[in-house]
């Protein structure tokens, strides 16, 4: 038979397969951010209603199953969405700010404030945002926060670690955008 060649060929080469397949977005086992090399924490789907909204991955340095855990872990982060609709930058926005202040107090969200509207004016210039895009927000320990847009930096980083912190809480907080998401970031779901 001619096609065992192609197959024992097939099985022995060299082969990265997808950490997760969540609503037919594949996420890499692995990723850099400012030069260190992150693994997926966990990985799911947003949907609001009955609609798929996006596919987001948590990326950091050492798998961790507490949000606390998460939001005290020292060094670079990536929080990576994959649109799976089209929707204006100006409806992420809006949701990421409610997020935050679903997630904060008073006092954190008035110090935060200032900082989420200089993400914002990097975030808005792309008006909207199509299906299959990749929106990550990278937490680089020496700058701060950088958006980036389908793997190109959009004006530069976002100083304080409060700020980042308080994107993490948008879905791992104690008013998290989806319960079932918080869990699949955690890795607490098959």
């Amino acid at each position: 038979m001619r096609l065992w060649p192609v197959v024992v060929l097939m099985l022995t080469l060299p082969w990265e397969a997808s950490a997760a397949r969540v609503a037919g977005v594949d996420l890499a086992e692995r990723t850099t951010v400012a030069a260190c090399h992150l693994v997926l924490n966990g990985a799911g789907l947003r949907k609001k209603l009955f609609f798929k909204v996006y596919v987001l991955g948590l990326y950091v340095t050492e798998r961790r199953q507490s949000p606390v855990d998460l939001l005290e872990l020292p060094g670079p982060k990536r929080i990576s969405i994959t649109l799976l609709r089209t929707l204006p930058a100006r409806r992420l926005v809006d949701a990421l700010e409610n997020g935050v202040r679903r997630n904060s107090s008073p006092d954190e969200f008035g110090k935060v404030k200032s900082r989420l509207d200089e993400l914002a004016a990097r975030m808005l210039p792309i008006l909207e945002g199509e299906k299959g895009d990749v929106v990550s927000f990278d937490w680089l320990p020496e700058a701060g926060t950088l958006v980036v847009v389908n793997g190109v930096a959009k004006g530069g980083a976002v100083p304080g670690a409060d700020v980042y912190g308080a994107l993490l809480k948008v879905w791992l907080g104690e008013h998290p955008e989806s319960g079932a998401l918080k869990k699949s970031l955690l890795g607490l779901t098959e």
